[in-house]
């Protein structure tokens, strides 16, 4: 006798069950709120909002008259119960046939209903085969299914389901898909768990982690507690409690972050830091922040998974593949290979022998066979490292084996992260122990101080292998030809190992670097190198950044700076490294075009070139007249426009700008409608503007609000004004969003744009309006203004120091022209969120202190948020 099926819910029905099921997923999760909050506690949280869906889950699903050969499975993390505050729920609707039209009506209904109710979904419908050839097909859909736990429906159907998901899995298979996509999520996240912003469930050392270690045990028969892979010798008992200590302080993180941001939000962001320290009870002490004192505490928390994921991964590689390898083989009376990784021949190595805490790092840098550590290693070596004590450091061959590890050809930046993920680096350099997990407060940084020094020996690493030669070829061909490369490699070491002491880092960091060179034997002139790298680690970025780099007595000043080709060469290899290091929004070519000019200038000054032949006016000009012929353009095409254009214009634009000027202004010297051209940047990084027309009041301001309109923001800006009275401005824009591409909008720019500044009497632009971005909400920066005449008295140099917003510089430029201010030249610099820009103005006005005053208070409150 065939059974009824009753008919799915009406539209009044179904207004009904969203009204009843919403308020009591709303009123169970404020309950399970206050609960947590009153005693906080992991399991009862997470269990709690499982069961509470479950139980919403399965009155709708008899709501819709499910047929009873169907079944209602969890899977993912709802499948394990750990069902966060606002995470989603995974539901697989297993079936035992493909569903007819009735039963494919009633289960999109559902699906909608449980969308409206408040749950956030995700959802597939399958039956028991495609479950398995998804889960063959892809490793997720197969980590998904293992944690499969039945709600409501068919046991048999589940329990069958089970058993071939089962017999489908091949462990080993699993295990390398799983660590595979381990590495590929650590290169997603920079390999680092040590961004100012990580997130707490994706990161390096972050929750996901823990979870990798759950779901290998779980396929392979481990079981699912901590403890249960203690009883397999997997970990230790004492591993195994601060595992489960670890991920509840990981828990704990993501619910409170999840109950501050009212939605699902697994990053640690600046706007939450604080309310998270509250809540886990930090408070501020004299010198940190409570968001500080909490940040390095996940910090250590997340290096501490790290380790134990490192050490659990290879023990499972051992378990999956015993056969794999040979024999261990001996390296010396230390040391042995096993598995491709160092081991330690016994594991009193370290008391009896401390001098293996570095030689261990060493024979990993010249044994490219070995591949890592291995556990018992690296439990030994952490177990160890708090041997390196004051006679440790001051032993001349532990001295000595250090610089060898500087000194090596390969491992070096891969060895010390490792030492520093250990603790070996804070105990061997008791200042690094300072900067471990040290928040940098600024708007550019995104890493910690230890991280981001990191990332500096990284960077400088690159430029010694010839294999990255592509990325930057002429820093390639300088740090390949630096006769003591390690010499740089110490300067990176301890070019910010003083932050956060106050006071100047980079002199304070100076002397620390001094003190390392002479304790480990460095001769004197390979002293003063690394000395005067650390303390003038910044100089050559706020030259090139920030002044004017065709005023003759700014490269005088720096070539007094730098003294040697010797000096010249390595700062600007740091200086690049360094910049490249902070932040991927702060690195640009452009940046990187103006440091490269500023090396250039210097290097034919140190070589004896007067400070004018330095600029390399007379060689552009050469090189322009090359350009010219190689694009089919006779002899003295250029003289009727060069006739109107002074040194000081030469000096501006290099080579290769002035040919395209003259490309496109040689027949239309004398135009009388204006002449806008536009073309992407090498790299296609941002896009080259250039204006030409009769001179008038307000150009610089109408420019500039015509490119914030559009979105852009203006990088650099050469203005000059012609012999003849023309106005020939350069400018370079970026998008900030990265979104344009820029060949799409070249035409559209200049056809606009020379629409625009062809109706002088037209409203001027105004910028978009935008919002601040989170950096500069929670670091925000006090404005300044300073206006001072130059060293010849001829002009002003106007300096603004601001956080970066939409339209910051057509607020700037608009002031000046209401003032009377000639613009001469705008040196545009973009620090992450902070501007820095520097204009070289004149005006009558300037000569006057009360109008100087007028002015500057102006600005500041064009400047202020």
């Amino acid at each position: 006798m065939s059974q009824t099926v009753p008919a799915a819910p009406t539209p009044e029905a179904s207004r009904e069950l969203i009204t009843r099921f919403k308020s009591r997923l709303k009123s169970g999760g404020e309950a399970l709120r206050t609960a947590y909050e009153t005693h906080p506690l992991t399991e009862p949280i997470l269990k709690g909002r499982s069961r509470l869906v479950d139980g919403v889950l399965v009155d709708i699903w008899k709501e819709f008259g499910i047929p009873a050969s169907a079944s209602l499975v969890a899977v993912g993390g709802y499948g394990r119960e750990e069902l966060f505050p606002f995470s989603d729920v995974d539901l697989l609707f297993l079936l035992d046939r493909e569903p007819d039209h009735d039963l494919s009506e009633r289960l999109t209904q559902m699906i909608g209903l449980l969308w409206d109710v408040g749950l956030d979904i995700g959802h597939s419908v399958r039956t028991i085969d495609e479950c398995i050839e998804e889960a063959g097909l892809d490793v997720t859909v197969m980590t998904n299914l293992l944690e499969a736990r039945l709600i409501g429906g068919n046991t048999r159907l589940f329990d069958r389901f089970t058993e071939q998901l089962r017999s489908a899995l091949n462990v080993g298979q699993f295990f390398k898909a799983k660590r595979l996509e381990q590495e590929q999520r650590y290169t997603r996240h920079n390999e680092t768990p040590y961004s100012l912003e990580p997130n707490c469930k994706e990161s390096p050392g972050g929750l996901r982690d823990l979870q990798i270690i759950g779901w290998i045990s779980r396929a392979a028969g481990f079981g699912t507690h901590w403890r249960d892979l203690a009883s397999h010798g997997l970990v230790t008992a004492e591993e195994a409690t601060e595992l489960r200590d670890l991920e509840r302080f990981l828990q704990h993180a993501r619910i409170r972050l999840h109950h501050i941001a009212g939605r699902r939000e697994d990053r640690l962001l600046f706007d939450h830091q604080e309310k998270l320290a509250h809540r886990f009870g930090f408070e501020a002490n004299e010198h940190r922040r409570a968001s500080e004192v909490f940040m390095q505490e996940y910090y250590r928390t997340a290096k501490k998974v790290t380790q134990l994921n490192t050490i659990l991964l290879q023990n499972f590689w051992a378990e999956f593949f015993p056969n794999r390898y040979p024999a261990a083989i001996n390296i010396n009376e230390r040391f042995q290979c096993v598995r491709e990784l160092l081991d330690v021949r016994d594991e009193g190595v370290f008391d009896r022998h401390p001098s293996a805490l570095l030689e261990c790092f060493l024979i990993l840098q010249q044994r490219s066979e070995l591949k890592g550590m291995t556990a018992r290693t690296l439990r030994a070596l952490w177990r160890g490292r708090k041997l390196i004590n004051a006679e440790f450091r001051h032993d001349p061959a532990n001295r000595a084996l250090f610089l060898r590890l500087l000194q090596q050809k390969r491992g070096v930046v891969q060895e010390m992260r490792r030492m520093n993920q250990y603790g070996i680096l804070s105990f061997y350099l008791p200042a690094w122990r300072r900067i471990v997990g040290q928040m940098q407060h600024d708007l550019f940084h995104v890493y910690t101080v230890d991280q981001h020094i990191m990332q500096v020996l990284r960077n400088v690493r690159r430029f010694m292998v010839s294999e990255h030669a592509h990325e930057y070829p002429l820093l390639t061909r300088l740090a390949t030809s630096f006769e003591k490369p390690w010499l740089i490699y110490i300067a990176a070491l301890f070019h910010d190992i003083a932050k956060g002491r106050g006071g100047d880092h980079s002199k304070l960091g100076m002397k620390d670097a001094r003190e390392f060179c002479s304790a480990h034997g460095l001769d004197e002139t390979d002293t003063a190198l690394v000395e005067w790298l650390v303390e003038h680690h910044l100089s050559m970025s706020n030259v090139a950044q920030k002044q004017d780099m065709s005023d003759l007595d700014v490269i005088r000043r720096f070539g007094d700076l730098v003294k040697t080709e010797r000096r010249l060469t390595a700062l600007y290899i740091l200086t690049h490294a360094d910049i490249r290091g902070t932040s991927p929004k702060v690195w640009n070519g452009w940046k990187g075009k103006l440091l490269e000019d500023l090396f250039f200038a210097t290097q034919r000054l140190l070589r004896g070139a007067t400070p004018h032949q330095a600029l390399g006016t007379p060689l552009r000009q050469d090189d322009a007249r090359n350009l010219l012929r190689y694009y089919g353009l006779r002899p003295g095409t250029e003289d009727k426009l060069w006739a109107q254009l002074d040194t000081v214009y030469f000096m501006r634009h290099d080579a290769e700008e002035v040919a395209w000027h003259a490309r496109m202004l040689y027949y239309r010297v004398e135009s009388d409608v204006p002449v806008v051209k536009a073309r992407p940047t090498h790299g296609d990084e941002g896009l080259q503007v250039m204006v030409y027309m009769k001179d008038q009041k307000d150009i610089f301001v109408r420019l500039c609000g015509f490119f914030a309109r559009l979105g852009f923001t203006i990088a650099d800006a050469k203005i000059h004004t012609t012999r003849h009275g023309y106005a020939l401005d350069s400018f370079l824009l970026l998008d900030p969003g990265q979104e344009t591409h820029y060949r799409d909008v070249i035409n559209l720019l200049e056809h606009d744009l020379t629409e625009r500044l062809s109706h002088p009497d037209s409203p001027i632009d105004q910028p978009a309006s935008g919002r601040l971005s989170r950096e500069v909400k929670h670091f925000p920066i006090t404005p300044g203004v300073t206006i001072e005449p130059d060293e010849r008295g001829q002009h002003y140099i106007m300096s603004v120091t601001a956080a970066d917003r939409p339209g910051l510089l057509f607020g700037v430029a608009e002031t000046l022209a209401n003032n009377g201010i000639n613009l001469h030249t705008a040196k545009i610099a973009t620090l992450g969120e902070r501007v820095e820009d520097t204009f070289l103005i004149s005006g009558p006005n300037l000569t006057q202190d009360t109008q100087v005053l007028k002015i500057e208070t102006e600005l500041l409150e064009k400047l202020a948020i």
